[in-house]
């Protein structure tokens, strides 16, 4: 199908598309209710049933996790074949969205969806149901025509963390390999600005325990000769970072320039800075959130102020989340950090500390020709070019798709973006995004068999 039809097709189709996300919007898939148990099961039969009218082959799969004895929730596979020896492109998305959170700061039902202003609103309109309209409208597309062969994998838990990810992927590894990996789960630079995730920052968190004495002693009696727990531990977490709000731990990895140029003013307004705060770090404002490591104390243990008393307390404990940054191995991160901790005790206190959980950071391979492709496909789509950008949060199961499939290149995409208010109230999707990502995500695929097909020199 030369590209000039695609793109028609995309367009004479488009509307479908945007009412079949609205069905999705309506359907309160939220996978960390059980009350909701029953609509994560309509929701999935929802999308076998388009994915099915669009000429794939789709069923609703659960796994139950032998280690640790979960049933996931529904899932989706789906498979639409073209020519034999095409590659294999496999499209990730997810259908179970988050609660509302509070009713009364949505200006409209989170479940019943209102296009406004050029955005469609609702919970799940962008994460991730636009991503699972973005694989339906592709296929809807190229219909019979389509160039690749297309495995699809619509997870049903991505919202309370993929507890059963592993497992799913184990058992039904056979299905699911490919030579190329689309996640559509991230989000442009911008409105109408394109942008491929090539960088994700990888997370840790570990419990810090400082212990002083063995029990707690009256202040008045040893006041003055020892310095308690808390104190310890809050002088033990101030040295975490320079007097540039850098991270002072040794030997990690970090990047301080970035590919775009994030506006500060944007930032504070995103954070909501209270007025005169400083910023800390240094280097590019994307650097700081997208590639450099980053700390965060996230609690204490400690006594209440209402619970406290005249005693000098003997242990304290906190727990630290650090972002890593791609390229760094997290066990390694960890040990920097546990070495720090340790080495840094003042006072003489005593200080252990407990890994809690790692997640891999995930970096692309800039220099990929697939990746090239998608860069093209998405700049030709939106008439914007597009640019790489990175997230400071963690996406964990990019690096477990990296593990189960090695051969196979991941790409990470999506449709979010500043204003989409994802995880939050009045969530959106732009709605001329949603088709630039429906036409990108064609356009890729055609152009993906036709590379090929070419002759390597």
């Amino acid at each position: 199908m030369e590209e000039v039809t695609l793109r028609e097709r995309v367009t004479a189709d488009f509307n479908n598309v945007v009412e079949f996300l609205k069905d999705l919007v309506r359907i309160p898939a939220v996978s960390s209710l059980p009350e909701h148990a029953s609509d994560m099961q309509v929701s999935a039969e929802y999308i076998v049933k388009n994915l099915e009218a669009a000429g794939a082959t789709a069923r609703i799969v659960t796994v139950t996790d032998s280690n640790t004895g979960l049933v996931s929730r529904p899932a989706i596979l789906a498979e639409k074949s073209g020519p034999a020896e095409s590659p294999t492109v496999l499209l990730y998305a997810h259908h179970d969205v988050q609660p509302t959170g509070d009713l009364d700061k949505w200006d409209s039902d989170p479940f019943e969806p209102v296009e406004r202003d050029g955005r469609l609103y609702g919970r799940g309109a962008s994460d991730d149901g636009a991503g699972v309209a973005t694989h339906l409208g592709m296929l809807r597309a190229w219909g019979d025509e389509l160039p690749v062969n297309v495995k699809i994998f619509i997870e049903g838990e991505e919202e309370v963390g993929s507890p059963t990810f592993n497992a799913f992927l184990e058992q039904n590894r056979e299905f699911l390999q490919a030579d190329v990996i689309i996640v559509t789960d991230s989000g442009n630079w911008d409105v109408h600005q394109p942008a491929l995730t090539t960088g994700l920052r990888g997370v840790l968190s570990v419990d810090v325990n400082v212990k002083t004495l063995d029990h707690a002693v009256h202040s008045g009696a040893f006041g003055g000769v020892t310095v308690d727990a808390l104190t310890c531990l809050c002088r033990l977490l101030a040295t975490l970072h320079n007097q540039k709000g850098s991270v002072a731990v040794p030997g990690l990895v970090t990047k301080t320039v970035a590919d775009v140029d994030y506006p500060e003013d944007d930032l504070r307004k995103q954070m909501g800075a209270v007025a005169g705060l400083e910023l800390t770090g240094t280097g590019d404002l994307a650097s700081r959130l997208w590639t450099q490591p980053a700390i965060s104390v996230i609690g204490i243990d400690a006594p209440s102020v209402a619970n406290s008393s005249n005693t000098i307390i003997p242990q304290a404990k906190a727990r630290i989340s650090m972002r890593i940054a791609p390229g760094q191995d997290p066990q390694k991160a960890a040990q920097a950090l546990s070495d720090y901790l340790v080495a840094n005790a003042p006072f003489g206190a005593e200080v252990s500390v407990e890994c809690l959980e790692t997640g891999p950071a995930y970096a692309a391979n800039l220099d990929s020709p697939v990746l090239a492709l998608m860069h093209g496909a998405l700049t030709d789509a939106f008439g914007v070019k597009s640019v790489n950008i990175g997230q400071g949060g963690s996406i964990p199961f990019i690096a477990t798709f990296q593990e189960f499939f090695p051969a196979a290149e991941v790409l990470v995409t999506g449709v979010e973006d500043p204003y989409t208010n994802a995880h939050s109230e009045n969530e959106s999707q732009d709605i001329a995004d949603l088709q630039g990502a429906v036409l990108a995500e064609s356009l890729l695929l055609g152009r993906l068999a036709k590379d090929a097909n070419t002759p390597q020199n």
